[in-house]
């Protein structure tokens, strides 16, 4: 840890608090992606099940979030982004998030094993771990590429979805996981775009940081570049449409190319800020397509 100081009033956190060191905006697209793959996937499970595998996978999400506000306390304390959060300001003690986030991790793990299957349980301890002792611990300080590698963690929901009905890892799976590794790096790297200042401050080396954002800009171009024939996968190995999925998906994989090139052009923060907004609602676009195809396939 830095030495950078944060406020060290008597801790007086309340259930909004806790709430929010589990990073609710992040866990609602986590729950979604997760909740598609196990949706998209073969078979059946009985709803109550299904719905505990849901809960489990965002009470995990919301501890990995939790442990990850510990350990970066510091430097969350210097960003302009992140300085409200519950421990820069006192309001939570880092020994009450840390404990928080662990205990939740291990019962969302538990409950996951005893309601489905093994190997969701390993994928949702995996993503956790991933998550906290990769990405947070050991890339996000160190290495620009920190985000896509780290992004791993992110792209587990859908993969654990789909092993809550199946009980393995099949290809479908591995698909839903790079939709989601692939998007990861253009969509932190718009936000970091228009943080730069803020991650440079605080000393995290983010890819605009280290390269510039020039060369920032071409990436991000590359992956959205990459993850248009990847979107249609889904068609390709048979799980999705092409009428409904595979012409929306190829519609906003070129939209999310379009966004990319804006940015490529754009020497303000301005269509890096949209790019980012748009980044989220292409992936809860691309995974509710899925979904809405799959209805459509059972309701034929």
């Amino acid at each position: 840890m830095t030495g950078t100081a944060y406020q060290t009033v008597p801790a007086q956190g309340d259930v909004g608090d806790f709430f929010a060191l589990l990073k609710p905006r992040v866990m609602s697209l986590v729950v979604f992606t997760g909740f598609a793959g196990l949706v998209v996937a073969p078979g059946e499970i009985h709803p109550l099940l299904a719905a505990v595998a849901v809960f489990c996978i965002a009470l995990a999400s919301g501890a990995a979030g939790a442990i990850n506000m510990w350990y970066d306390r510091d430097i969350d304390a210097v960003m302009e982004r992140t300085r409200e959060r519950p421990i820069p300001t006192g309001r939570v003690e880092p020994a009450e998030a840390l404990t928080f986030g662990v205990i939740l991790s291990a019962f969302a793990v538990m409950m996951m094993f005893l309601a489905t299957n093994a190997v969701a349980a390993g994928l949702l301890a995996a993503a956790v771990l991933f998550y906290v002792f990769v990405y947070t611990v050991w890339l996000k300080r160190r290495t620009p590429q920190n985000i896509v590698i780290g992004g791993a963690a992110g792209a587990f929901p859908p993969a654990i979805g789909w092993a809550v009905v199946t009980g393995n890892v099949g290809i479908e799976a591995v698909i839903l996981f790079a939709l989601i590794f692939f998007w990861t790096p253009p969509h932190f790297w718009a936000l970091a775009l228009y943080r730069s200042k803020d991650y440079a401050a605080a000393g995290v080396p983010m890819l605009p940081v280290i390269r510039g954002a020039r060369a920032t800009k071409w990436q991000m171009l590359a992956y959205t570049v990459l993850l248009l024939p990847l979107a249609l996968m889904p068609c390709i190995a048979g799980f999705a449409s092409w009428v409904l999925y595979g012409s929306a998906a190829g519609i906003l994989s070129g939209l999310f190319i379009l966004s990319a090139l804006r940015v490529l052009t754009d020497e303000t923060d301005r269509s890096a800020k949209r790019m980012f907004g748009f980044s989220i609602f292409y992936l809860f676009a691309l995974f509710g397509l899925l979904v809405a195809d799959k209805a459509l396939a059972m309701a034929a």
